[in-house]
């Protein structure tokens, strides 16, 4: 007889329940252990979600901010403005937006899913990078999660990028295309360096994969990122798919760096 999946309760699990049995479980289940906050620790309704308390510490984001990178502005400055940067130099990537500053107070949201695998989160996560991102996606044709160097992901054994696309994408309906951009270099961690020495690390570090320029040529996508602390990852990514065709690239993170924090990357 084969035994059941690793995690799967065999056949008296959740996964052998559906319709009112499957609502009845979770009830039972979130008596017996009672859904907590991320942040805070309090109970909350569901697994994931944020307690009233928590929810007025993170510094959610949305306009006024630079139309291009999303970095916040103090007030408005009138329609389609850009940041100093974004004015200098056009990103690669046209587009990019962000659910919320990562700071001391949302840092844990962050550093749970991407270092201790935590996806309870997953599902509020995924609705507030569509929310603040609805202009990135707007006549997206897929999502690509920023890709993870083999070896990292051998250690890590999952990639949070992908984890975050598969939630926007519920949310969305846009396919998530994740064979489309490799990492080729295992490039040291970003934690700590400075902007420019963050384009230097990830300076080629990714490629098409093979046989994938027909699948990007004249498409719209985009790409799907935990933390943005500069956009030089973003924007690496983002010239490579330009460079094989694709029309246009934008691009939706869970969090951003707005003062010096190290984000631990």
């Amino acid at each position: 007889m084969k035994s059941a999946l690793p995690g799967s309760w065999g056949r008296y699990g959740p996964n052998a329940l559906s319709g009112k049995a499957l609502g009845l479980w979770r009830v039972c289940a979130n008596l017996v252990w009672p859904p907590l906050c991320p942040i805070t620790g309090d109970p909350v309704a569901a697994p994931g979600e944020l307690s009233a308390e928590a929810w007025s510490e993170v510094r959610f984001l949305d306009a006024p901010w630079c139309e291009s990178c999303g970095l916040p502005f103090d007030y408005p400055i009138g329609k389609g403005a850009l940041c100093g940067a974004c004015a200098a130099q056009e990103p690669a990537c046209r587009r990019m937006r962000s659910a919320f500053v990562y700071d001391a107070e949302s840092r844990r949201l962050v550093l749970m899913l991407k270092h201790a695998g935590r996806t309870d989160g997953l599902k509020v996560f995924g609705r507030l990078m569509a929310r603040a991102g609805r202009d990135a996606l707007d006549g997206a044709d897929g999502l690509i999660p920023i890709p993870l160097h083999a070896s990292r992901l051998r250690r890590r054994r999952f990639n949070q990028s992908f984890l975050l696309a598969r939630a926007v994408s519920e949310v969305t309906s846009l396919p998530v295309e994740p064979n489309l951009v490799v990492r080729t270099r295992a490039t040291p961690s970003q934690g700590g360096l400075s902007g420019k020495a963050r384009q230097r690390n990830v300076a080629g570090a990714f490629r098409i994969q093979k046989n994938a320029k027909p699948f990007i040529k004249g498409r719209r996508f985009v790409l799907v990122d935990d933390v943005h602390t500069t956009g030089a990852t973003l924007q690496a990514c983002a010239r490579v798919l330009k460079r094989a065709g694709a029309e246009d690239v934008t691009a939706i993170t869970l969090a951003r760096v707005v003062k010096p924090v190290d984000p631990l990357t």
